[in-house]
């Protein structure tokens, strides 16, 4: 690596990496926050329906607006700190999430509570790029950054996992309002634990911010983020609120990458997906993404509609999928040394494969081993896929542009995300619904409307009744199960394809000073960080590339 950090910090802020292990449980505890916020609200739906009584439209943005306005904003607050300090906006982030907790616990109305969310999505925004690239620079031993980086992937596990867990057990005792206050305590405490440990830093201030361009991705990612989602809800392609959101973010997007092309100081340099191995990885993170959360939204369905298991005990049976990836970004620096880049998230996809064939072996009737089995193997695949490529993404470029690159390799998860409940839901209502059209006794109409999900299909059987409803609900669960199959057999094929991609990432772990910065033949060289104390100045100044 180049071995530098960014910006000039105060003095008694420049000894900060003697305490970059404190460093990384700050940066770890904010992680947490988000990653629990992402997922705690989806059990405390129901009870929010029945409060605030919110029209379906509402519901929707309730649950949508955070995800939404957090990728959209990735890019912008993520280059904003590198411009006017990282930990600076890493701490509004926190007031700004503190305070939206608040207000959304205290929400008397579904206007009320979409505004905090969205509110909570933009503090979201602030904290999540700025933890990587403060996390780079006060590791700047790539040995040491990859086990820090093993720590902060594992931490996000337990943040999706414990989410509905948590939520569920606050419904127990509390109001649905008490899944927000939890922020409150501890936000409260990283913000003076933050302002003391966290070292100050940024990138290269040579001319303006260009607040026009970071609008435009705001924008254009808004769009597609959008899009993308109304295409997972099932909605058709060519419906105005979904083909609008789409043409409008493609469209944003194009221009926004011309003006990065053309402009003398970009928002993100596009030179870095010239270099092989970050392009490559903020691939595998958009592939590995697709195939996991597409993979879990079917699975908690097979789980509670095939097998007829409880929320809380189907959280409890995905449980090991969260321990196994864990347990991969714990041993990941390790594995990262022995194998290098390119064997290692090659090796994540190819097991992740493998699970994912193991698992079409489910039926209509319960197989804990094999469960067990496939899932342990799934998410220790999966975790050292994206444990590998979030580590070579951030080990390519220098300190200085770490926002930026941190922004893109959370943008790319989010949109993973978003592409995979979009792509392998199609899929899978692909593989149903034909199979409902002809069951004998069940009418079109019910037919019809049965083909739209199972749960719906169970609805309709239950309406029916008699023989008809058995055998409707009897051949709407077989052909799920068959949906589900088809859809893994898909996920398989997208991982060799990711397994496929890795091999353009580098096939050994360089930790040597020149492990940063280096441009890759026909590139135009990346300027050094700022270092953190004084250097002789050079003759002549280095300029942001374009």
């Amino acid at each position: 690596m180049s071995g530098t950090t960014t910006a000039a910090v105060r003095p008694s802020r420049e000894a900060a990496g003697a305490n970059r292990w404190v460093v990384l449980v700050v940066l770890c505890v904010s992680l947490l926050l988000v990653a629990l916020d992402a997922t705690v609200l989806h059990v405390a739906v129901p009870a929010v329906t029945e409060d605030l009584r919110p029209s379906a439209v509402e519901l929707l943005w309730i649950v949508d607006i955070y995800p939404l306005v957090c990728a959209s904003l990735l890019i912008l607050f993520g280059t904003l700190g590198d411009r006017v300090g990282r930990r600076r906006v890493l701490l509004l982030g926190y007031a700004l999430f503190g305070v939206a907790s608040a207000v959304a616990a205290l929400a008397h109305n579904g206007e009320t509570l979409i505004l905090a969310r969205a509110l909570l999505g933009v503090g979201g925004a602030m904290i999540m790029p700025a933890t990587l690239s403060i996390l780079r620079q006060v590791f700047p031993d790539r040995r040491e950054r990859a086990l820090a980086i093993g720590i902060w992937s594992a931490v996000a596990a337990v943040g999706a996992a414990v989410g509905p867990l948590l939520g569920g057990f606050l419904l127990e005792h509390f109001w649905w309002g008490s899944v927000f206050l939890i922020n409150i305590p501890l936000m409260l405490v990283s913000l003076p634990i933050g302002r003391m440990l966290l070292p100050e830093s940024r990138g290269e201030r040579d001319g303006p911010w260009d607040i026009a361009g970071a609008l435009m991705a705001a924008g254009g990612l808004f769009g597609v983020v959008l899009g993308v989602k109304r295409l997972g809800g099932g909605e058709d392609v060519t419906g105005p609120l979904t083909l609008v959101p789409l043409l409008v973010g493609v469209t944003l997007v194009v221009l926004f990458v011309r003006r990065q092309s053309s402009c003398a100081h970009p928002l993100v340099d596009l030179n870095m997906f010239r270099r092989p191995a970050f392009s490559t990885s903020v691939g595998c993170i958009v592939l590995a993404m697709l195939a996991l959360v597409g993979l879990e939204l079917i699975a908690a369905q097979y789980l509670q509609l095939v097998l007829g298991l409880s929320p809380l005990q189907t959280g409890l049976r995905l449980l090991p999928l969260t321990i196994a990836a864990m347990a991969a970004g714990l041993a990941g620096a390790r594995v990262l040394r022995g194998l290098g880049p390119r064997r290692m998230v090659c090796a994540g996809f190819l097991l992740t494969a493998v699970a994912v064939v193991t698992l079409t072996a489910m039926g209509g009737h319960d197989n804990t081993p094999l469960l067990l089995t496939g899932f342990v193997l799934l998410g220790f695949g999966l975790e050292t896929t994206l444990f590998g490529a979030y580590e070579s993404m951030l080990s390519e470029v220098p300190a200085d542009r770490a926002g930026g690159a941190a922004a893109i390799g959370e943008t790319s998860y989010q949109l993973g995300a978003g592409i995979g409940i979009a792509l392998l839901g199609s899929v899978m209502n692909a593989a149903y619904a034909p199979a409902l059209d002809s069951v004998p006794g069940v009418p079109a109409s019910a037919s019809s409307a049965a083909g739209r999900s199972l749960g719906e299909a169970y609805d309709v059987a239950a309406r029916l009744g008699g023989p008809a409803g058995a055998a409707l609900r009897h051949a709407a669960r077989d052909s799920f199960v068959h949906g589900l199959h088809v859809t893994l057999l898909v996920s398989a094929g997208l991982l060799l394809l990711g397994a496929l991609m890795a091999l353009r990432l580098p096939k050994v772990m360089n930790c040597g000073p020149e492990d940063a910065g280096v441009p890759e033949p026909g590139e135009r060289p990346v300027p050094p960080a700022k270092s953190e104390l004084p250097a002789p100045r050079a003759a002549g100044k280095p300029t942001v590339s374009a």
